[in-house]
């Protein structure tokens, strides 16, 4: 029973695969539908996460009232809080004449807040107050409104780690996740490529009436094991250019591969030093390893100056031979070296006391931990820009929350 319900939602709402992960999807959605409960919707992006709303606005008691889906990313953070709960007139410049908005407008229906990962902080305390209580207050106004809307969100933004960088609050987040729902990515669906492509061929070839192309055995098989990073989306325009493009209406191997994307297995730099190479996941980190191998090279010169001076005080001749060999891993082969450089320092005979000579020696108390080299970037921005914090936070490319917490952390008030 509950498979032809699944099977039913997919023909009304077209709905292409038969992944476990995405019937079960399904079956919360149809599940939760009756109910009142805030639903978050999570997948990357072009999965098909709007199709969700839509399967449990229709299977409400709300299917009759206003469903009204809203691209929170695409509303500038001006005007998004007029946008949503409405403006009075004389509000702002601008404000000619007073606007319901779209809670007051989706009373008794379903409002769909698609990339809620974006609405701005000010914005997410509105949108909880209306969560808890049911209240909201227009721009401009004095006066609480009461709406009934039952609030599906949408996001393709990891919000525990934008709660981690303060972009979003932890308490709206529990608020929306009452009843979570996520919807897989094709690569982990690979046999709906398949379906999926065939669909849209066909929807093709009747839209530019034209035959139908196919993929052979060989081709089937490369779709399937493509990542496609992009998503059903990618998927359907990439079948829709090899339909108006292509004479040959059977998709072989070779044609397939020019439509597809080259895979970028590395995006990032690759630094080669020591022993081996390494991958990284963030330019912070390269920057780190950078300045890390920079401190190595200056501890290894303060070194050979070191014993360059301990040789000469044991040598009042003024005549050192110094061999030099290059690190391990950097590339260089010196089994033995080709010549042996002499060093004449009778002309320029220390005039340095002691405590010059143990200065050298400091390398081996200095600290190379990375949360040291970051305290000490993060006092050079704020030095450069004589303490304007948002001018740093912009030159370290973090946000300011994060150097603000920053800052805190490491007491550079």
């Amino acid at each position: 029973m509950i498979k032809s319900e699944i099977q039913q939602v997919k023909l009304r709402f077209g709905i292409i695969g038969n992944a476990e992960a995405l019937n079960r999807a399904i079956d919360i959605a149809i599940q939760v539908a009756p109910t009142d409960l805030s639903v978050l919707i999570t997948g990357e992006s072009g999965v098909g996460k709007e199709s969700f709303p839509q399967i449990i606005h229709q299977y409400s008691r709300r299917k009759h009232g206003q469903y009204i889906a809203v691209n929170c990313g695409a509303i500038p953070e001006g005007t998004i809080d007029s946008e949503l709960f409405g403006h009075e007139k004389g509000a702002f410049t601008g404000a000619v004449s007073d606007r319901k908005g779209y809670f007051g407008e989706a009373d008794g229906g379903t409002i769909f807040l698609d990339e809620v990962g974006e609405l701005p902080l000010s914005t997410q305390a509105r949108l909880l107050r209306v969560l808890e209580t049911g209240e909201f207050i227009k721009v401009g106004s004095s006066k609480v409104q009461k709406t009934d809307v039952r609030i599906v969100a949408a996001t393709n933004v990891n919000l525990t780690e934008a709660i981690a960088d303060g972009r979003f609050r932890e308490d709206l987040y529990y608020r929306l996740n009452t009843v979570p729902i996520k919807v897989p990515p094709l690569r982990e669906r690979p046999d709906d490529t398949v379906l999926l492509f065939r669909k849209f061929a066909s929807d093709f070839a009747e839209k530019y009436r034209m035959p139908a192309i196919q993929l052979t055995e060989e081709a089937k098989k490369i779709l399937m094991s493509y990542p496609w990073p992009g998503n059903v989306r990618q998927l359907k325009n990439i079948t829709e250019q090899i339909s108006i493009i292509e004479t040959n209406r059977e998709i072989t191997p070779d044609i397939l591969r020019n439509y597809l994307p080259a895979q970028q297995e590395q995006r990032l730099p690759m630094l080669f030093g020591g022993k081996q190479s390494k991958t990284f996941e963030s330019e912070r980190e390269i920057l780190y390893q950078v300045l890390f191998d920079m401190r190595q090279d200056v501890t290894e010169l303060k070194k050979l100056v070191h014993n360059i001076m301990t040789e000469q005080a044991q040598n009042p001749s003024g005549t050192i031979s110094v061999a030099y060999y290059p690190p391990t891993g950097t590339g260089l082969v010196a089994a033995q070296p080709a010549a042996v450089p002499t060093i004449n320092l009778s002309a320029t005979k220390s005039n340095a006391d002691e405590d010059d000579i143990q200065d050298t020696e400091e390398y081996v108390e200095e600290s190379l931990s990375l949360d040291d080299l970051e305290k000490e970037m993060i006092r050079k921005a704020l030095e450069k820009h004589h303490g304007k914090r948002k001018n740093a936070a912009k030159d370290l490319n973090i946000s300011e929350r994060t150097l603000y917490r920053k800052i805190k952390e490491y007491g550079l008030d």
